[in-house]
């Protein structure tokens, strides 16, 4: 069966059942139902859980992607199935998907097979509304600036140094670069303007990183939006946008809680993607869930080199949280495509090809050590592997003093995750996080550019021309220094170009553009040619997605 056939089949309990079952009162102070499956937590009632203990944070992150798939949400769904099978209480704690990849290439993210979050539908489509808000609000904030300048311009802004964007949540690579205002005096000044895809948006940033209402609102009025001809920066408070787009914002900022096919609690909430964002959910979410639940399952966007890094500089930083394990995904199929293999011919055994491969894995594994932080790797299976690749990688771990746990979640629930569930909570038990950062806050803007290249992505140079040089110097001269870089770059490999796999040396990291996200707290730096709104590919989703007779989704997945 599909996804989403099985996704259709699952016995959901209604939501009040889930919530029970971490102690949640059903109670209207407690949560608001959002229908039979879904629910929004109110803040009020995650306030008084303030006095709690908090369990332990697992951060599940991958390898470097590639088109043979890795299943991060998958492995995190079924981690936390398993975690509850062997009588841990858990919590499974994810982003929500974006429609960008539902219509484009990658799907949703909602897990898949019998390790899936559901209702699968609606979570992958509209779910409750957050994103829609953050594109709202985001957009709000675009229309107030055009309005300032179109009644006069009292705070002198410069038509030619507004860097504030639009957003949409859809992959649309004609709105990148556009021009506004056309059409004479009645429709204002024309200038250059573009659109960013709504996953990439500083609000979504500052939505997931934000500890509360107030602190959301603070970090809104916060955001640059443009400078004088003096270059004096302007802030979306000096336009009063803080009000208004907070209130747009009330509601989504509650975490949502669904469940899984085996009716565990699962958490999804935010969603800002990892190559060209910080990749994690919600702040919020995350330390609600470790205050409900013993073990709370979480993931970061693709490759630990992006993802992980990210969560671990840039929220864990923001949020005084600490892993307590790290789980890293790998699938045989990926290895091996990392060892020159065709897509074509994963389906037939090529042992020297995957241990060609392994240099990938390793790489991650002492990425992640670098950060202090213990880490075990989750075998993701697939039906073609073979006994001889099986034992190739179990054996290769062992040499690095890891354990592995070949998983067959997809297949077989919690049940096929168990070994990992039990890898996870002796790692708990036996190891002391001494969770370090990578860089600390004094180190110039630059050299943490270089820190991450040279460090975890094994980066020869870090190149960037004058004018981002000088840009991050007046970054720092403007009171900016101590804020944490966030890497935007290709999700599939450690260089810049996605098509080196395995574990590139030597290479150069070229700086495109730096971007001030001074709402979010941190530095956005474009690397090589990704794209903060990506395109549809050749064939999108879309094309095949539609109402079947029966009024059912059919295409999604």
């Amino acid at each position: 069966m599909s996804d989403i056939e099985i996704a259709r089949k699952a016995k959901m309990r209604p939501i009040n059942e889930i919530l029970e079952g971490i102690n949640v009162p059903d109670t209207p102070e407690a949560f608001s139902p959002m229908g039979r499956h879904i629910a929004k937590i109110n803040l009020e009632y995650i306030n008084t859980l303030k006095e709690k203990v908090d369990g332990k944070l697992i951060l599940v992150t991958a390898i470097t992607p590639t088109p043979a798939g890795e299943g991060k949400t998958t492995t995190s769904v079924g981690l936390s199935d398993g975690l509850n099978k062997i009588g841990k209480k858990s919590i499974v704690c994810l982003r929500e998907p974006s429609l960008g990849p539902s219509f484009g290439m990658k799907g949703g993210a909602a897990g898949g097979g019998y390790a899936q979050v559901v209702p699968m539908e609606q979570i992958n489509l509209h779910f409750t509304g957050d994103f829609h808000a953050i594109t709202s609000a985001h957009n709000l904030l675009s229309a107030l600036i055009d309005n300032h300048i179109y009644w006069g311009n009292k705070l002198n802004i410069d038509v030619r140094r507004v860097v504030w964007k639009r957003v949409m949540d859809m992959n649309d690579r004609s709105l990148r670069s556009i021009v506004v205002d056309l059409g004479g005096v009645a429709n204002g000044y024309p200038r250059q303007d573009g659109f960013d895809i709504t996953v990439a948006s500083e609000i979504m940033a500052i939505f997931c990183l934000s500890k509360d209402l107030t602190d959301l609102e603070e970090r809104i009025g916060n955001i640059t939006i443009a400078y004088t001809r003096d270059k004096k920066a302007i802030y979306a408070k000096d336009l009063n946008a803080q009000g208004p787009m907070t209130v747009l914002l009330k509601d989504a900022l509650r975490p949502n809680i669904t469940q899984t096919l085996e009716n565990n609690p699962a958490i999804i909430h935010g969603g800002p993607f990892a190559n060209i964002a910080h990749g994690c959910n919600s702040v919020i979410a995350t330390k609600a869930s470790l205050k409900l639940g013993d073990y709370v399952v979480t993931e970061a966007g693709f490759g630990a080199d992006l993802g992980a890094e990210k969560f671990l500089d840039i929220k864990c930083r923001k949020s005084d949280l600490k892993p307590d394990c790290v789980v890293l995904v790998a699938t045989i199929r990926a290895l091996k495509m990392h060892g020159d293999v065709s897509k074509d011919d994963l389906k037939n055994e090529n042992v020297d090809a995957l241990k060609n491969g392994l240099v990938n894995l390793e790489r991650h594994i002492n990425n992640i050590r670098k950060f202090g932080l213990p880490v075990t790797v989750a075998i993701n299976h697939f039906i073609t592997d073979t006994q001889r690749e099986v034992d190739a990688v179990l054996d290769f771990c062992k040499t690095q003093g890891v354990k592995a746990s070949m998983c067959t979640h997809w297949s077989d629930g919690g049940n096929g995750a168990k070994e990992l569930a039990q890898n996870v909570v002796d790692i708990c038990e036996e190891s002391k996080s001494t969770f370090k950062f990578l860089y600390e806050d004094d180190l110039p803007l630059f050299k943490k550019i270089e820190k991450i290249g040279q460090e975890i992505y094994h980066t020869s140079e870090v190149v960037a021309d004058t004018k981002v040089r000088q840009q991050l110097k007046e970054f720092e001269t403007k009171g900016f220094g101590k804020l944490p870089v966030c890497i935007a770059k290709t999700q599939y490999s450690f260089s810049t170009d996605p098509n080196l796999k395995g574990a590139p040396t030597g290479h150069v990291l070229p700086v495109r553009e730096v971007r001030l996200s001074s709402g979010a707290e941190f530095i956005v730096v474009i690397c090589g040619d990704i794209m903060t709104m990506p395109g549809l590919p050749s064939v999108p989703a879309a094309n095949s997605i539609k109402l079947n007779t029966k009024g059912e989704i059919e295409g999604l997945f």
